[in-house]
């Protein structure tokens, strides 16, 4: 197992992002609203409708289902966050693996290798940004996984990030990575843009993120720094 698989949760599809360890448990992430009950146009996070923390999570290539125990949806609004920022852009669920599966899991991104640490610093308009994409709509296409673009920008106070990729992320790939252009975990795919420009996504920072899940969820967790090099020059199709 490793960033780029493919989890269920309830039969909604999307596609986990880092691994994050205390160093007793391991956990692997995946975009809060996957967990959501309501209408995909239910984007914020401290009003959308959530399936609980304690939900099974199937993770592709886990012999047990795993367990959300952390939603910063469901955190938000157990806290009653009214920061438009983070309630619109804090997307992170962390499912946490059986131990029989923990041994199974190598962090490193597929194609690129990485992350080797966290961004604190923003993605510079026009700097290059990586991605895996596991969307099932591809058919098990692998060649449609990785991808490569650049920054538009941050927006909300350094909480998104926006892309723009040759290939966009479409529904299935929510969740994915995103590395920046030294290889450093910089967020999750949170939204897919139709205007102003349709190839572009939203990407949640993980950094604020985990800060979040820490601080206001009580989480005690480290992103796993990958065990393979980070490759720029990994070019794929798309």
């Amino acid at each position: 197992m490793h960033p780029g698989v493919q989890t269920y949760t309830r039969g909604a599809q999307c596609t986990a992002n880092f691994v994050f360890t205390n160093g007793a448990t391991v956990y692997i992430g995946q975009a809060a609203h996957c967990a959501g009950t309501g209408a995909a146009t239910e984007t914020d996070g401290c009003r959308a409708a959530t399936l609980p923390v304690g939900t099974p999570v199937t993770v592709k290539g886990a012999s047990r289902p795993g367990v959300m125990v952390y939603s910063s949806w469901v955190t938000m609004q157990a806290n009653r966050e009214k920061d438009p920022a983070t309630c619109a852009y804090n997307d992170l669920a962390l499912i946490r693996l059986d131990p029989a599966d923990a041994a199974k899991v190598n962090p490193s991104i597929p194609t690129w290798g990485g992350p080797v640490g966290i961004n604190t610093s923003g993605a510079r308009l026009g700097s290059r940004v990586y991605s895996y994409g596991n969307s099932s709509l591809r058919l098990g296409i692998t060649l449609l996984s990785p991808k490569t673009g650049v920054s538009l920008g941050d927006t909300g106070g350094g909480w998104d990030h926006e892309v723009e990729t040759v290939t966009p992320g479409i529904p299935g790939d929510s969740g994915s990575a995103f590395l920046d252009a030294s290889g450093r975990a910089l967020g999750v795919l949170s939204t897919v843009a139709v205007l102003p420009i349709p190839t572009s996504n939203g990407v949640g920072d993980i950094g604020r993120e985990l800060n979040y899940a820490r601080t206001r969820g009580g989480v005690v967790a480290d992103l796993a720094l990958g065990t393979e090099p980070f490759r720029a020059n990994a070019l794929p199709l798309g």
